[in-house]
């Protein structure tokens, strides 16, 4: 198995995808729109992935955060708030905020299980700064650490109680970058000090979250040379290390503008550094072959983790979805 999460290009597998997957043996797959159509389509594809790949768990991912966010859109789905609607009804009812992001999460746990889809790409764990990139700052779930961390919580646990994996990301954080990774590298200037309120919630969120996806952000304060998916300090001091994360780490999508060189150098970079999985969105079949000539199977060591990861996945708990929406919107009432 290569370590490695590849896109793809359309609604169902060209003959070209389905033999390239089939040789080389990915670890998973992400979906975005324009791999969605109605229920029974999408149902369709992901029984093809779990079929090729042989595997049952085969980990299959989706970035349906709410908002604008969303590759599952209405009609044929229900939209979803953003995560800043949840951090505002924070200000007013704590209690009702964290029961209504964990009924949000939940109903989208079910909407994507419907459809054979296993791991969504959320929460996200970012702190908002007052000059936060609008790419992350209305999908963040507040400014406060133990806010972000509560309501974090509550999706991961929503989202199991629907039968699907979440993962929180940007590890160690995305909150003090001021530019949108997918198009330039962001910088981070603030000391450790500062840095240690951004890697609460991660660090109080280890162990409920099977899987953590990093940023593409430099962080002088750690290390001024490397974003932190490409960092073996980052990753081995701040996120294994001051984090205590020992879950299935990916990088965000390789293919991001933050990081330079070749699709096959920055995934092999990446492994490199210590991530367990490269993830690449774009189904650009030369470059999926070129990282796949750059990796080596997975190791002892990432299987382990994928393992421990996909086994924290649990049957659906019966509940309507008409019930959850219902109930979440009586709890962000004011």
């Amino acid at each position: 198995m290569l370590p490695v999460i590849y896109g793809l290009s359309g609604l169902t597998l060209t003959d070209d995808e389905r033999a390239f997957f089939r040789d080389s043996d990915p670890l998973g797959y992400i979906l975005f729109k324009r791999n969605i159509g109605d229920r029974a389509q999408l149902r369709a594809l992901t029984d093809s992935l779990r079929t090729l790949s042989g595997r049952d768990e085969v980990p299959i991912l989706i970035d349906q955060e709410g908002g604008k966010v969303a590759r599952m859109t209405p009609p044929e789905w229900p939209a979803f708030p953003t995560g800043a609607r949840f951090a505002e009804r924070y200000d007013e009812a704590p209690a009702s905020a964290i029961e209504a992001a964990r009924a949000n999460a939940h109903a989208i746990a079910l909407t994507l299980a419907e459809v054979g889809i296993n791991v969504n790409c959320l929460p996200l764990l970012d702190i908002r700064q007052p000059d936060t990139t609008p790419a992350v700052a209305d999908r963040t779930l507040g400014g406060d650490p133990m806010r972000v961390a509560a309501l974090g919580r509550a999706v991961i646990e929503g989202l199991a109680m629907g039968g699907v994996l979440g993962v929180m990301k940007h590890v160690p954080g995305h909150g003090r970058a001021v530019v949108d990774s997918h198009h330039e590298l962001p910088v981070v200037r603030a000391d450790a000090d500062a840095l240690a309120a951004d890697i609460a919630p991660f660090r109080t969120l280890a162990p409920l979250a099977p899987m953590a996806m990093t940023a593409h952000v430099v962080f002088e304060a750690w290390d001024a040379a490397n974003p932190a998916t490409l960092s073996a300090t980052v990753i081995e001091q701040v996120i294994r290390g001051a984090i205590g994360y020992d879950g299935l780490l990916m990088t965000d999508d390789i293919d991001m503008k933050a990081l330079s060189g070749t699709a096959g150098e920055k995934a092999a970079r990446a492994i490199a550094a210590g991530c367990d999985v490269v993830l690449d969105c774009w189904a650009r079949m030369d470059e999926m072959v070129e990282i796949a000539g750059r990796l080596s199977p997975m190791g002892a060591q990432g299987h382990a983790r994928l393992d421990r990861a996909m086994a924290m996945r649990r049957p659906a708990e019966t509940a309507s979805l008409d019930g959850l929406l219902a109930r979440r919107d009586a709890l962000m009432a004011a």
